[in-house]
């Protein structure tokens, strides 16, 4: 007996919340496809595909997305060397870390720390996690100024 496709594509919706709430709120350990896929009972590709077409980005740009949003609190806050917010959000590399931010925010990792926190200065908190959200799919702007 087969499921509806109702029935199914609800299934399918739950499994994938389970896989973005996991990356919530484990981004900093080392997460990969295949781990988050066997952890709900789905192949790695099965599980990139829906992922893509419910959320429009894959799992890699949501995990780093997230990694990011982290590391600009992190910053934003100062008691950090870059290098340490590296490695404190999951990076195993700065150089990785350091583009994927730049491709993310527009500016280097050191900038926002040195700049970041007068963004924010003045503003709701509501409002401020909407200002500093990171720019997904390397959207930021080139010459992004703080």
């Amino acid at each position: 007996m087969t499921q509806p496709p109702a029935d199914s594509r609800l299934r399918d919706l739950a499994l994938l919340r389970r896989v973005r709430d996991r990356i919530d709120r484990d981004y900093a350990l080392p997460l990969n496809v295949e781990a988050l896929a066997q952890g709900i009972h789905m192949s790695a590709g099965h599980l990139s595909r829906l992922f893509r077409t419910a959320y429009g980005e894959s799992v890699y740009q949501y995990l780093m997305t997230r990694r990011i949003e982290r590391a600009m609190a992190l910053l934003r806050v100062g008691e950090l060397s870059v290098t340490d917010v590296c490695f404190e959000v999951g990076f195993s590399s700065l150089g990785t870390f350091s583009t994927r931010f730049a491709e993310l925010v527009g500016v280097p990792p050191s900038t926002y720390r040195d700049h970041g926190a007068d963004i924010t200065e003045g503003m709701l908190p509501c409002i401020a996690k909407q200002v500093t959200r990171p720019i997904r799919n390397r959207e930021a702007w080139p010459a992004r100024t703080l």
